[in-house]
Order: structure tokens, then C-alpha cells, then sequence
């Protein structure tokens, strides 16, 4: 069983690292399949989220795909908003609709459609503040909603906007994600939630030894349409996540 477990989380870290992501969605489904109690789950994917997310970040920064202007303005107004979010409370019905209707448009969409930004003499288009600001506000929001960390949704906005090609998204989403779980963790702290397993070392092990792998291989390996698809890949892997545990 342990080695399974180890096995699934490894596989999760190289395939979201790759696409900049941390992975809490899929280090929760393979947790879920062994018993292990909810707020272990819970805290063990939360630092899972951290150091895999900051890797990621790390190693597309190092590879210069990094653009301040994709990440800073974004923060300003989602660690707010996300606080705002986590405070409200959905019905299942609008909750599942408003979370499978946009991460299944927006896989179809990064694996099936290649983008203006991997075509040759793409420039970026600039980003108006009133826009990064608003997205970065509607993102948190979403984001404290339905408990994820919004670079799943930052990410294909980058793209899809022409703000940023694949690879600077990613770095950005890595960011973002790392950022918002430190504060995810930090109320879990202070209000003594947190709680970890007898596997708990092992598993942050390998999946940080899954990051390492994920993220260079993103960064660098990849091309601009393969870290395109590798994030088409991880929305459905969210989306057929979230359909587990409703279904569940």
C-alpha cells in the first residue's frame, strides 16, 4: 500500500510541476484511496502544495521565464478576495456547475486549440493594472469558493489573453499557488488543524523528488505547445478529481 501511495503522489508532482501547478487536487484523490483521516489529507497536500508549487516557480524562474507583471499585480487583490471566498457558502448544485463548466472549457480548449503565443514574432499584449487587478479579484474569489489555489485559473488566462506564452504562465500559476497555500497554512496553524501522518515525511519526499523532475522538464524539455497540453492534461485530471469526490 505504501509504496502505491508514494508511487501516485510521484506521478502527480512531475505532471502538475510540469505545468507549474502544486498538485493539491491529485495528492488529495491518492491520499483518499488508502483511508488516510480527512485533516491529514488536508494538511500533508497543503505542504505538498507549498514545496512542490516553489520548486516549479524556482525552476521556470531560473529557465527566465518569470515576468513580475504576470504575478504581482494578480496577488494584490486575490489574497483578499480568497479570504472573502472561503467565507461563503454554495450550494453543491451551483458549486459543482460553476467549477466543471470552466475547468472543462478550459481543458478542451489548452489541449485541443494551439494559442497566438506559440506562433514565431508573438509579442506579448500588455496587461491594463484595471485588468490584472479584476482577474486577480474574480480569481481569488473563485478560488476561496471551491478550495483550490487559483493558478488553475490564472494560468490559462495568461495564455489565453496573450499577456504571457505557456512557459511564463506557468511560472506565474507556480507562484501564485505557492503564495496562497503559505497563507492556506498559516490558518491551518493558528487554528491548530494541522495534523500529519506516520507517512507524512516519505510522501513530502517524493513529491518533491517529483517536482524536481516536473518542473525541469517543463521549463526546459518542453516546448511552449507541450507545457500547453501538459496543462490541458492536469485540468482534466482536476475536473475527473472533483467528479470523483462528488460521485464519492
Amino acid at each position: 500500500m505504501n509504496s502505491l501511495l508514494y508511487l501516485l503522489v510521484f506521478i502527480v508532482a512531475v505532471l502538475y510541476s510540469s505545468a507549474g501547478f502544486g498538485g493539491a487536487s491529485g495528492y488529495l484523490v491518492a491520499m483518499s484511496f488508502f483511508g488516510i483521516p480527512a485533516n491529514v489529507m488536508a494538511s500533508t497536500a497543503l505542504v505538498l502544495n507549498i514545496f512542490v508549487s516553489s520548486i516549479s516557480f524556482t525552476n521556470y524562474a531560473r529557465a527566465g521565464h518569470f515576468r513580475p507583471r504576470l504575478l504581482l499585480p494578480f496577488l494584490i487583490t486575490s489574497v483578499p478576495a480568497a479570504f472573502i471566498g472561503g467565507t461563503i457558502k454554495l450550494s453543491e448544485q451551483t458549486y459543482t456547475t460553476l467549477l466543471y463548466v470552466v475547468l472543462t472549457y478550459l481543458a478542451i480548449r489548452m489541449i485541443l486549440l494551439p494559442t497566438l503565443t506559440e506562433k514565431l514574432n508573438w509579442t506579448p499584449r500588455p496587461i491594463p493594472l484595471w485588468a490584472a487587478l479584476l482577474s486577480g479579484a474574480a480569481i481569488g474569489l473563485l478560488s476561496g469558493m471551491i478550495g483550490i489555489g487559483g493558478g488553475i485559473f490564472l494560468s490559462p488566462l495568461i495564455i489565453l489573453m496573450q499577456w504571457g506564452d505557456s512557459k511564463q504562465a506557468a511560472a506565474s500559476s507556480g507562484g501564485f499557488i505557492a503564495i496562497n497555500s503559505i497563507s492556506g497554512l498559516i490558518g491551518r496553524f493558528t487554528n491548530n488543524t494541522l495534523a500529519f501522518g506516520e507517512f507524512g515525511f516519505f510522501i513530502l519526499a517524493v513529491g518533491l523528488l517529483g517536482a524536481l523532475i516536473g518542473s525541469q522538464l517543463g521549463a526546459i524539455k518542453f516546448s511552449g505547445g507541450g507545457v500547453r497540453r501538459a496543462l490541458g492534461t492536469v485540468l482534466i485530471i482536476a475536473v475527473g478529481t472533483y467528479w470523483f469526490n462528488f460521485i464519492k
